[in-house]
């Protein structure tokens, strides 16, 4: 037997249910409506760890009937030492996330791609204005592997209570189900969007070593020495994307992995692998400084920062959609976290100094949106990824 605190009009109500057999599941807290119309649901769970499960009732899986007695005077029960004799436990603390109280402890932010990256760099930079702006500490945590599954499934399988969130690619999110028969995590159903954060501008560089100019000498010295020549890159959409390139030119050029786009520009600049298909932030330096030449962008337009460098649809007659990057939380998070995480993001995104330096700098394009307009595009995006991949001819792996 546990207890369901609902948020109605009077918080101090308890009403006991049945926990699933004992188990910390607790779903079906607003199987009633009547008794907890909206809001946060916190449930006490009275099991041998004495355990507290926060959800949000409208995320809450209802996997199991749960048996909610009527409501009446005799039934209820009020207050939470009443709550606990009856139980033969403790109660946790029940804590309200619709107040400001919002965080009170530190977050931990997930990424799944290596340090040093493009995507990594925005991550830590957005986590310190957060940090600075909401008073506690935000850690940003590295998870790479599993082509990017490792990471997102830790965060996918964080408890909803704003203290994980994670910044995600498109390939987790979009790509990962058609590319993998099984995956550990869900991404239509485990994560609840915040916000986009920005397009990120893909660039298609080789070193200077191989001395040629654009895509079409790329792709004739390619045909001279099939299998010789070799390109990095860390995600899979721009596998796909290269093995357009290939199939399109008739050309062999092998693939070399990597984790991260700092170890992919790594490779780069020693020669180790010439070509790549990465973020442009993570290479305008180098571009500039006239170490690496970019061949091709695949914005939509030229870049501000290098406008001699073609458009991929200019150069090759191809367009391919733009990768991007976004806020996420475990699906199930309280509306008002989202909500509050949603406004500083906005805030922290629009300040000048910000924007100059994360989106300007780098060649990023802000994409900061509302979390039901970056629902929606994603689910627009998934349509443009199903395309892709059955013009490709890949099979899930």
């Amino acid at each position: 037997m546990g207890f369901g605190i609902g948020q109605g009009s009077r918080m101090d109500e308890l009403w006991p249910y049945d926990v699933c057999g004992g188990k910390a599941s607790a779903y079906g807290c607003r199987r009633r409506p009547a008794m907890a119309p909206s809001g946060i649901c916190t449930v006490v769970v009275c099991d041998s760890q004495s355990l507290a499960r926060l959800a949000a009732p409208d995320k809450l899986p209802f996997k199991h009937k749960t048996n909610v007695m009527e409501e009446g005077p005799m039934q209820r029960l009020t207050g939470a030492l009443v709550a606990a004799a009856f139980a033969g436990c403790v109660p946790a603390v029940a804590q309200d996330y619709t107040n400001k109280d919002y965080p009170n402890k530190t977050v931990r932010v997930i990424i799944p791609l290596g340090a040093g990256g493009g995507g990594d760099i925005f991550t830590r930079a957005l986590s310190e204005e957060l940090q600075k702006r909401l008073g506690q500490t935000f850690i940003v945590e590295n998870r790479t592997g599993g082509g990017l599954n490792i990471g997102t499934r830790a965060c996918g399988e964080s408890a909803p209570d704003g203290y994980t969130i994670c910044v995600l690619s498109s390939e987790p999110i979009v790509y990962s189900q058609l590319l993998f028969k099984s995956l550990p995590f869900n991404p239509e159903k485990d994560f609840e969007p915040i916000t986009n954060l920005f397009f990120n501008t893909l660039a298609f560089a080789v070193n200077n070593s191989l001395k040629v100019k654009n895509v079409d000498e790329l792709m004739m010295l390619a045909r001279k020495q099939p299998g010789k020549l070799s390109y990095s890159t860390f995600s899979f959409p721009l596998v796909h994307y290269m093995d357009g390139l290939k199939k399109k030119y008739g050309v062999d050029i092998v693939r070399v992995p990597y984790r991260s786009g700092n170890e992919v520009m790594t490779a780069l600049l020693s020669g180790a692998t010439p070509i790549t298909l990465l973020g442009l932030s993570n290479m305008v330096p180098t571009v500039r400084a006239g170490k690496v030449t970019a061949l091709a962008v695949n914005s939509n337009v030229r870049s501000p920062l290098f406008p001699d460098v073609p458009t991929l649809k200019e150069a090759t007659g191809e367009n391919y959609p733009q990768s991007w990057f976004g806020l996420f939380a475990p699906a199930g998070t309280p509306k008002a976290i989202v909500a509050t995480l949603h406004k500083e993001v906005v805030t922290i995104t629009s300040d000048p100094v910000f924007r100059q330096k994360m989106y300007i700098e780098r060649a990023v394009e802000n994409a900061v949106d509302t979390p039901e307009a970056f629902a929606r595009f994603i689910h627009q995006d998934r349509a443009t990824a199903r395309r892709i991949v059955k013009e490709s001819g890949v099979q899930p792996q």
